[in-house]
């Protein structure tokens, strides 16, 4: 049975009940869906009692972004939850997250910057505040993240490290739709705006990194050859309007060539294609680690 509170005073209530299980937090921002699913399977699959938020944060949201029509829809991510074996969501509201007088603010200076920290400024400072409020408040062994916010889950590794929280962050790869049309477009909430024909097209995003990662696998290790394929997909859809496409390392920073002699060493997370676009009025965001021909994800 899945408990839903609303209140921190009701959240440590709770958690004293469920007390002395090692818990596993999913942070989210409900409008669930199969993405969602697999980052608490991930948590169960660890053999903790999970944790589920669902906030809407307005933190994180610009002045002329998506807030106010941001996806709400709390009987189906409850019923969702119950179908996964959540034992607990925490579904608070802006003024028991920010009561009156709030003023605390988190920044990550360094990997929050450029990319989705250039194009949505204050966003990452949002992110970081809320995520640690519900660390603070839930206190997990573990917390989930999908990979397809790659920036996001570096912005929240360095500040679990940068602030010796005593908890692993726990990265989850990216769900990708495997409907006709729409193969390898990567599942999130903001999909839920598109049409079917909208969703064929928004592939788009995961085509062009697919063929700069077989481009990457054929022997390519110049940036710029690698998204220049990309481009060229992404370029076959004409009301694609691309705000960043990039190839970086481990720190975010953008590389120009991958040295040959790192190959045979690379962690299949060190080199990602990054891309943001947006597309029938939609923001999106999408990533893909290289791998050589052999490796797996």
């Amino acid at each position: 049975m899945t408990d839903l509170v609303h209140t921190p005073a009701e959240l440590r209530a709770a958690l004293r009940a469920l007390s002395p299980a090692p818990l596993g937090l999913v942070p989210t921002m409900g409008a669930l869906h199969e993405g969602h699913a697999h980052l608490i399977r991930r948590a169960r699959l660890d053999r903790q009692r999970v944790v589920l938020s669902v906030f809407v944060n307005p933190l994180q949201f610009g002045p002329n972004e998506d807030y106010a029509a941001y996806p709400r829809t709390l009987e189906h991510d409850l019923r969702l939850a119950e179908a996964e074996g959540v034992d607990l969501v925490f579904a608070p509201s802006a003024e028991q997250m920010y009561p009156p007088g709030y003023a605390t603010r988190v920044s990550v200076p360094g990997v929050s910057e450029g990319f989705d920290g250039a194009s949505r400024p204050g966003h990452f400072t949002g992110v970081a505040t809320v995520v640690l409020k519900l660390l603070n408040l839930v206190q997990p062994q573990r917390a989930y993240f999908g990979e397809k916010d790659w920036q996001q889950l570096m912005v929240i590794r360095h500040l679990a490290r940068d602030l010796n929280l005593p908890l692993e962050i726990v990265g989850v790869s990216t769900v990708r739709s495997d409907q006709p049309g729409e193969e390898g477009l990567a599942l999130s909430s903001r999909n839920s705006y598109f049409t079917p024909e909208q969703r064929r097209r928004a592939s788009v995003l995961a085509r062009s990194l697919q063929a700069a990662q077989a481009r990457y696998a054929a022997g390519e290790r110049q940036a710029s050859a690698l998204l220049s394929a990309a481009r060229v997909v992404l370029d076959s859809e004409p009301e694609l309007s691309l705000d960043y496409l990039s190839l970086v390392d481990g720190d975010m920073h953008e590389i120009e060539r991958i040295d040959n002699e790192g190959v045979s060493t690379l962690h299949l997370s060190e080199y990602r294609l990054l891309v943001a676009a947006r597309l029938f009025g939609v923001r999106l965001i999408d990533n893909m680690p290289l791998l050589s021909t052999g490796e797996t994800r």
